[in-house]
């Protein structure tokens, strides 16, 4: 009888050993990982090591960079705008588009960036992602490569393609502008497959990994009618600001540009090279320069007569 117990004792542990493991087999991929292995994290970016170049920036292409005037007065009024979309709802990345070639959108991404670089609590990046025509580092007098070119074939890192002045402060005609908080992503080598580049996932991580560095991150995009890479680049920014040209921009241009953002959030319109105050409807808006003897505002709002 001993010999009998005996066997069905062991035959029912390893009937219950059988069982604990099934279970241990079926729960391990739901398992929490363990204090002794923490999940592995990619280190942050670090300021202090992203590349420093000499930059040579066009004053010309950059009245943001002067002391006063209309056009930096003009620029300060938009980044206002900006801070008040950002009340309304979440907004950090901008990308920068326009219906056709020539309209001015690679002036205003460049300006508007040096614009919020002002506030010295602002970290901004600019991307130029205009594969097909990079310009951005011509304004900036900056490197060309490597860029987001380099980054999207997998020939570069994010820590290879960022750059920033490497002396900070910018000196012009007696005035000192400090730019330490602009960082620069230039357009790299570029190439016949610009559309493929852009529509594919990096350009999604890129911007992910940027984020939470950066508190905005600006994108000089193609015009949209121009070239598809617009649209494709759009689903990684939060917002749309297009660009048409005072004077020159058809309205039907500024229409379909419009319409071929569709499914993004458009900020507006910003009109480049005014001369003569824009009309519509029955009122026009005057922007005058700043007496600054007097400290007059002689901006205007009008009503038109007849």
């Amino acid at each position: 009888m001993s010999r009998i117990y005996d066997a069905l004792q062991r035959a029912d542990l390893e009937r219950k050993a059988a069982l604990e493991a099934e279970a241990a087999a079926i729960a391990e991929p739901f398992a929490e990982p363990g204090a002794e292995e923490p999940p592995q994290v990619k280190p942050g970016l670090v300021f202090e090591k992203i590349n420093r170049h000499p930059w040579d920036p066009s004053m010309i292409s950059l009245p943001t960079l002067a002391d006063r005037g209309e056009s930096i007065e003009q620029f300060r009024g938009l980044r206002s705008q900006i801070y008040k979309f950002r009340d309304q709802s979440p907004l950090k990345t901008i990308l920068i588009s326009s219906g056709m070639p020539a309209e001015g959108k690679t002036f205003v991404a460049a300006n508007l960036a040096m614009s919020l670089a002002r506030n010295e609590n602002n970290r901004i990046v600019l991307i130029d992602a205009d594969l097909r025509r990079p310009t951005l580092h011509n304004i900036l007098g900056a490197p060309k490569t490597p860029g987001l070119t380099e980054y999207l074939t997998g020939a570069a890192e994010l820590s290879d393609i960022l750059q920033c002045s490497q002396n900070p402060f910018i000196v012009e005609a007696g005035l000192v502008r400090s730019i330490p908080n602009l960082i620069f992503i230039p357009g790299g080598a570029g190439g016949d497959n610009a559309s493929e580049l852009v529509a594919s996932d990096r350009v999604e991580e890129l911007i992910a990994g940027l984020a939470p560095h950066f508190d905005w991150i600006l994108i000089d995009s193609p015009p949209v009618l121009a070239f598809a890479d617009a649209i494709d680049l759009a689903r990684a920014a939060d917002a749309v600001l297009l660009v048409a040209r005072g004077a020159s921009t058809p309205f039907d241009v500024a229409q379909r540009a419009q319409a071929a953002f569709s499914s993004a959030r458009i900020l507006g319109f910003v009109l480049n090279a005014v001369t003569d105050a824009p009309r519509n409807g029955s009122y026009y808006y005057y922007y005058g320069r700043q007496d600054a003897s007097r400290g007059t505002d002689w901006r205007k709002d009008k009503r038109r007569q007849g």
